[in-house]
């Protein structure tokens, strides 16, 4: 089963957020699309993972978008950082999946599809801001490290599971005393993510204590949000909506509101 000598093996191996990524989010920041734009163009790598994610069905973009500049200029500064951070945990995918039944394509609709979603939920709670919505881009990270360190003892876990029904995140902290939340924090301080959006990720495992009512409200929603989208069939059949627990009671308040926002999204697609 997964022990600490492998964690600490799986952290190690996270490379390093490449130069022309933290340059590119560095002139975002500064709010300089058009020297963003320049930055990255000119890694190719960057350049097809933008052009694939923003022309996804899920932009509703009528016509593909080819041009670097005019994708920075479209998305703006908020979301133009938040798909940066996408791309970074792109790096981490494996290049076949162990445990979930997923490929790559699935993946990057998941990430596009969290992102336009939060987009929407913090308008409608007025808490657009860099950061927050640059969060969401952190938390398929939990997925990813999962099949990393569980794919490798997949008989193991399976039979656990069979007898306890245990979700992946509930097993992985009763061995090692830490969370797919955790190691994602592990993973923002590596990339030099700021603090506050590893925090706000912790925080939807709806398992923190204390919150104070600024980090419970975008931590209910992001929690809820991630299970809505881990409901829909393809996910299901991947076996990704059994990889952490479901707390209704740390969500019941939010439930017909954000049902709202998501079915006012969906028929607006």
């Amino acid at each position: 089963m997964v022990t600490n000598e492998e964690i600490v093996k799986y952290i190690h191996s996270i490379p390093p957020s490449p130069t022309v990524v933290q340059e590119t989010l560095q002139f975002v920041r500064n709010g300089d699309l058009v020297k963003a734009a320049k930055c990255a163009d000119g890694d190719p790598a960057l350049k097809l993972y933008l052009r694939t994610l923003v022309n996804r069905p899920i932009y509703g973009f009528q016509n593909e978008v080819h041009d670097i500049s005019q994708i920075f200029g479209i998305l703006g500064i908020s979301t133009a950082q938040q798909i940066l951070y996408h791309y970074l945990i792109t790096l981490l995918v494996p290049k076949e999946w162990k445990l979930f039944h997923l490929n790559n394509h699935a993946f990057y609709d998941l990430q596009a599809s969290l992102g336009r979603k939060w987009e929407k939920i913090l308008r409608y709670l007025n808490l657009l801001d860099h950061d927050t919505e640059s969060a969401i881009a952190l938390l398929p990270a939990s997925i990813i490290v999962c099949d990393a360190l569980f794919g490798s003892h997949k008989n193991e876990v399976e039979q656990l599971r069979s007898v306890k029904a245990l979700d992946y995140n509930t097993i992985l902290y009763r061995l090692s005393g830490r969370s797919l939340f955790d190691l994602c924090n592990h993973i923002a301080e590596k990339w030099e993510i700021p603090p506050a959006i590893g925090r706000i990720v912790h925080a939807a495992s709806g398992l923190d204590e204390d919150l104070s009512e600024k980090e419970k409200t975008p931590a209910q929603w992001m929690h809820l949000l991630l299970f809505f989208e881990l409901s829909q069939g393809v996910y299901i059949e991947a076996g990704l909506n059994e990889f952490i627990d479901f707390r209704i009671d740390f969500v019941q308040n939010i439930y017909e509101s954000f049902m709202q926002v998501v079915e006012y999204d969906e028929s607006n697609r």
